[in-house]
């Protein structure tokens, strides 16, 4: 008899994991609960760890000796014979239970549980300190904020390593938030060309608010910057979109151009060769579409090498991380970007920011979070970002 265990988040998980080893055969013996190792214990589920035999090939059941001894007792020829598959079903019954006994005692030494295992367990019910119930309120408080679990993790595990013992509660808090402040990084804003016109474009799906953004930012650069700023929309799908930059312009008195073609896009270089930024929308589109893809992909670079140029891909803060995940990947695949994050006001929860973040490795730079021009909105602020994720006020 082979007896084994096998541990996962779930009793199907540890089952499969055992079939996977060691065939469908399997008999569960024992089913419990066992607590995670080091300082996650108190943040993760605990794990299930099953205790699984099997029946060695070599290694078959015999027949009950009563069995056998009935079966050497000479028949009496007034009785009835027994049917052939009357007999077979009390050999399989004799079977059964001997191979109920056998399992029933194996299972009696599990349940015996080792010295080792007591005393480890002791210990895992050892109340948490005050670090460790520190580390757990800040990892729930990551996770009610929508920080992805990985993430949260990793912030929490690289916290477990630098802990001193004894470590105050202030210092802890302290810490996390400086390590926190350093994930996000410097936000990197717009940046003057070191020749020239700068050309600025912002690229993103439909509806997150690329056009009011641009509005914001060009308004930033000529009142408070001073900067000689054009506007160009390349976003021919939408007459409202164009209509609404063109609005803006004659407010802002800015100089704006509708594009259709890369080559026209160069030949406002010309046209604006005087101007310190050029700020060019894009049309949204489906990351699923190929051949929407390959046009951003032109107009993108349709000045590479003739200009200085930065791309800021914008994005809605209340997007579902999945969907975000998906776009940036999609947008990863025409070009390098910046991140522009929207509508803040419109979500509770700022994880996404710190998720997205991670996950492409690139510079948050500015967020909105309402649609009055050329208020609500600023550079990006990693620390007032942190304080709202640890439960605090900006």
């Amino acid at each position: 008899m082979i007896i084994k265990k096998f541990q996962g988040k779930t009793e199907n998980d540890a089952i499969e994991a055992a079939k996977k080893e060691m065939g469908n055969n399997i008999v569960t013996m024992n089913v419990r609960s066992v607590k995670r190792k080091g300082i996650l214990r108190f943040f993760l589920k605990d794990l299930v760890e099953v205790t699984v035999a099997l029946e060695e090939e070599n290694e078959k059941y015999k027949p009950i000796k009563k069995e056998e001894k009935k079966e050497t007792i000479p028949v009496v020829p007034v009785r009835r014979a027994v049917p052939e598959e009357v007999k077979g079903e009390r050999r399989d019954n004799a079977l059964l239970e001997e191979k109920l006994d056998n399992l029933h005692s194996l299972l009696e030494q599990q349940l015996q549980k080792p010295e080792e295992e007591k005393a480890e367990e002791e210990e895992e019910e050892k109340p948490p300190s005050e670090f460790e119930k520190l580390m757990k309120l800040l990892y729930n408080t990551m996770l009610d904020n929508e920080v992805d679990e990985k993430y949260a993790n990793q912030i929490i595990d690289e916290m477990e390593k630098s802990a001193k013992p004894n470590m105050p509660f202030d210092y802890a808090l302290t810490n996390v938030y400086q390590k926190m402040v350093l994930k996000f990084g410097k936000p990197e804003g717009i940046s003057p060309a070191e020749n020239g016109t700068k050309v600025i474009f912002f690229i993103g799906p439909t509806g997150v608010g690329k056009t009011t953004t641009i509005a914001k930012l060009a308004s930033f650069y000529i009142v408070d910057e001073k900067k000689k700023v054009a506007l160009i929309t390349s976003d021919t799908y939408r007459i409202a979109a164009a209509e609404q930059l063109r609005t803006y312009a004659g407010i802002l008195e800015v100089p704006f151009r509708v594009v259709y073609s890369p080559e026209e896009i160069q030949q406002s270089l010309g046209i604006f060769s005087g101007y310190d930024y050029i700020f060019i929308d894009t049309s949204g589109h489906s990351y699923q579409n190929e051949e929407q893809k390959q046009s951003m992909s032109r107009i993108v670079h349709s000045i590479d090498g003739e200009a200085e140029t930065e791309v800021y891909l914008v994005l809605s803060a209340t997007t579902k991380y999945k969907d975000l995940l998906k776009i940036v990947d999609a947008y990863s695949e025409i070009t390098e970007f910046k991140l522009i994050f929207t509508k803040l006001d419109e979500t509770s929860s700022l994880g996404n920011l710190l998720n997205i973040k991670l996950y492409t490795g690139t510079a948050l730079s500015y967020i909105t979070c309402g649609q009055n021009v050329p208020d609500d909105f600023c550079v990006f602020s990693p620390q007032d970002a942190v304080r709202q994720l640890l439960g605090g006020k900006n």
